[in-house]
């Protein structure tokens, strides 16, 4: 404001020495009145941005950099890309988060929505699909991610639960009545048996399967070579290794192929809800199939997408997420939905479930079994 006094005794000055009027007479005289004009509006417009840290009622604003969301009403576009079974979740998770956003930091949320296969999900954005937010099938994938540069060290511990925002087991599906009688995983070596599975070096769901199989062995007692003999004949039994799980599901139920598939049990459980027909069972002896989330950082700080995108991923492991991921057939994770009666008669409690951990975590996972050369590579080369 002092500028502004500054400006104002300047013109007192000139009107006290009755000069601006004698220079009205004459062309020079205007040319030199509106350049007096000109320098009043530069100081004005300096004085009102030098005081933008004012609002109008004389109080400090927000600034920028302490609340993105608080400070900046514009709209924000998040980017979510996840496997394919959780579309019909997030479609209805995400009107409830932008208007609880809305409500509570009057900013508008839209949402760009990609879904596909975990693997080529992680290879798109790893390729330059910019993602905010990335839900995959396996932290494997995400791991990938990270590796590339895209996704901090450490973001498993930025959200609850170790960023497993869903979960589930793997089930075998029959044909409907289980005609050739099988319930557990051993029944699958049987030479009368042929099974539908995904190939592990393509699929992330066919590396939860084959790490079920081999799960099944261990966690019964045996040690490495009798898993690896059985998981050996087992795949035997398997006519073709489609390249992904969606595909194995197709082959099964559309093109009748095979005595049993093995698949998700979230998977199956949407698929009854869409009218299929078949019969399925969830072994006692199962592994815990866990799906992270994670805030890509790289992009969320390109696009000044942060502060929304870790508050959407927080928001999916409330019980109101939460119990949408157990309408399409997920195990949830949040405590509170999970004792429900609705959910405990509805999922089958597994009596001895393996994790990820007890294998070394998926880093000793691939080296071991799905490696060039290690043992995948190995059961098939007894195939031949």
């Amino acid at each position: 404001m002092n500028s502004w006094w500054g400006v104002l005794g300047v013109l007192k000055q000139l009107i006290e020495k009755n000069k601006i009027r004698s220079k009205l007479n004459s062309l020079k005289g205007f040319v030199a009145l509106f350049l007096v004009g000109v320098s009043l509006s530069v100081v004005i417009a300096a004085c009102t941005g030098a005081d933008t840290s004012r609002s109008p009622n004389g109080d400090s604003a927000a600034t920028p950099s302490s609340s993105p969301a608080a400070a900046n009403k514009q709209d924000v576009e998040l980017t979510l890309v996840s496997f394919a079974v959780t579309k019909a979740a997030h479609e209805a998770i995400i009107p409830k988060f932008v208007d609880k956003w809305k409500q509570e930091h009057n900013q508008n949320v839209t949402f760009k929505q990609s879904y596909g296969g975990s693997g080529s999900q992680t290879r798109a954005v790893i390729d330059g699909l910019e993602a905010d937010i990335v839900h995959l099938s396996l932290a494997g994938d995400t791991q990938k991610i990270e590796k590339a540069g895209l996704i901090q060290s450490g973001w498993e511990k930025e959200v609850p639960n170790n960023a497993i925002v869903t979960k589930t087991v793997a089930a075998l599906v029959t044909r409907l009545n289980n005609p050739k009688g099988i319930k557990n995983w051993s029944d699958l070596a049987k030479d009368s048996v042929k099974l539908i599975t995904a190939d592990p070096k393509t699929s992330g769901i066919a590396r939860w399967n084959f790490l079920a199989l081999w799960n099944s062995v261990i966690k019964t007692g045996g040690d490495d070579a009798k898993a690896q003999d059985f998981v050996t004949k087992v795949y035997k039994n398997v006519p073709v290794l489609t390249k992904d799980a969606r595909e194995a599901s197709d082959v099964f139920l559309k093109q009748g192929q095979g005595d049993a598939l093995i698949n998700y049990e979230n998977e199956i459980l949407l698929a009854k809800q869409k009218g299929e027909k078949f019969s399925y069972v969830v072994p006692d002896v199962n592994i815990s199939i866990d799906n992270p989330i994670a805030v890509v950082d790289k992009n969320v700080d390109k696009h000044g997408t942060r502060e929304v995108a870790e508050a959407f991923v927080k928001y999916l492991f409330t019980p109101e997420a939460q119990q949408e991921f157990a309408k399409i057939g997920f195990r949830p994770v949040e405590e509170t939905v999970a004792k429900t009666k609705e959910i405990a008669d509805k999922y089958p409690k597994v009596k001895n479930l393996g994790t990820v951990d007890e294998y070394g975590g998926w880093s000793a996972i691939n080296k071991k079994f799905f490696a060039d050369g290690a043992i995948f590579d190995q059961i098939q080369a007894k195939k031949q």
